[in-house]
């Protein structure tokens, strides 16, 4: 169900991009005006994310997360209504309040339900339906396009968030079983973390905390590029019509869905080998930096086999860093606060896009998308320098300490 929703959350973003350009044509936009739409998404995305996460913890995981996948769905319904800039930018800017509490209800949930061996696994698996959704929308949505028109997608990515929904409030904490039964189950997570006070304040106060938030602000301007604007680079600079967009754009999506598993596993199997789970999380992130640097040679690409083919390198690296970057949040803090920081961090990394949407309409319309391929590259490598800076070990112990004591 988690993995479903984290699909369902990246189908109804994709969407959007995909069919840019007959949208943008229609609507009469330029880039900066595309900008301007994306924006009204990360804005409201932005606080949500913080709001949502705090609300997840407040409300628990299947209150929390289900609300959050209705709304979303009705907003994304609601972009097949649109007539103009300003209701598509409206409509956005519901979107991105729905899917705000998404990955921290998620994170939550796996926190809740797997131990630390196994916790980066399952992390991978649930936000691996991020690739599963960024994947499918391509092909399917050019397919609708083709037989319907472009309004119809939306009433789609609108049915199947309502299937969700109602699978979920059916059947969580119905089923299955944790595998420690000396934790409690989800429902009494939800009934404990409904009392339990959360401090904002005390949270944001902590240095890892800081740390981490200013890491997403750097690397999540990153993945809103490859997530809003590869349709429209390969449409404006390398010519390519929406069908040839449409077989393309999955593959760097699919090499994502493959790392957020793998990326797990990785670091999993360290941790089963004696090293600390903090150790493990931050050496996956730093290989995984390292490799993200292969996006700036997108700039320099002289064909769209090879610029595609880069774009899937800096994809697959990024499954391995979000997957333990994630996780790295279920280690560090206290149950009750899992979806609080999520939605700090979060929140971070939309506005990191938000400062950078105008900046990449302005200079894709201007100078063209050079410069910002090769600006991508630098920003994973600087992120986790502030990560070892910030997250330190023997903060780290304390802390895994401070946790082990309150659950026994």
């Amino acid at each position: 169900m988690l993995f479903a929703a984290t699909a369902l959350s990246f189908f109804d973003r994709q969407a959007l991009s995909v069919v840019s350009p007959l949208i943008c044509q229609e609507f009469s936009m330029t880039n900066e005006a595309y900008a301007r739409v994306t924006t009204a998404f990360l804005i409201s995305y932005s606080v949500m994310f913080l709001v949502g996460g705090w609300l997840c913890d407040l409300l628990g995981t299947r209150l929390g997360l289900g609300l959050s996948v209705l709304f979303w769905s009705l907003a994304s319904g609601v972009h097949g209504l649109v007539r103009g800039p300003l209701e598509l930018g409206m409509a956005r800017f519901l979107l991105g309040a729905g899917e705000g509490a998404c990955f921290p209800g998620v994170t939550k949930a796996v926190a809740e339900w797997f131990p630390k061996s196994q916790r980066a696994r399952a992390t991978g698996i649930a936000i691996g339906g991020v690739s599963l959704g960024a994947v499918v929308a391509p092909p399917l949505v050019i397919g609708l396009v083709t037989s319907f028109g472009w309004r119809e997608v939306f009433l789609l990515t609108f049915l199947m968030g309502g299937l969700w929904t109602i699978v979920w409030f059916a059947f969580y904490g119905k089923v299955g079983k944790r595998e420690s039964s000396a934790e409690p189950t989800p429902s009494e997570y939800d009934k404990s973390e409904k009392s339990e006070h959360v401090s904002l304040w005390r949270v944001l106060m902590r240095r890892d905390t800081v740390g981490m938030a200013l890491a997403r602000f750097l690397v999540d301007p990153v993945f809103y590029l490859y997530m809003f604007w590869i349709p429209q680079y390969l449409s404006t600079e390398r010519g390519l019509s929406l069908t040839a967009i449409g077989s393309l754009t999955w593959i760097p999506f699919f090499a994502l869905g493959v790392s957020n598993i793998a990326g797990g596993a990785c670091s999993d199997r360290l941790v089963s080998r004696g090293t600390s789970a903090i150790t493990a999380r931050k050496a996956i992130m730093g290989a995984a930096a390292f490799v993200t640097m292969a996006s700036g040679l997108v700039a320099f690409s002289p064909n769209v086999t090879i610029a595609i083919t880069l774009m899937a390198i800096l994809m697959l690296a990024h499954g391995f860093w979000i997957t333990n970057y994630i996780t790295l949040i279920g280690d560090r803090f206290p149950a009750g606060q899992v979806a609080t920081v999520v939605g700090i961090t979060g929140m971070a990394g939309t506005i990191g896009g938000i400062f950078a949407s105008p900046v990449i309409g302005w200079v894709a319309d201007h100078l063209g998308f050079s410069p910002i391929w090769l600006a991508s590259g630098c920003l994973y490598p600087l992120a986790f320098i502030v990560i070892l800076l910030t997250v330190r070990k023997n903060r780290i112990a304390k802390q895994e300490r401070y946790n082990d004591n309150n659950s026994n």
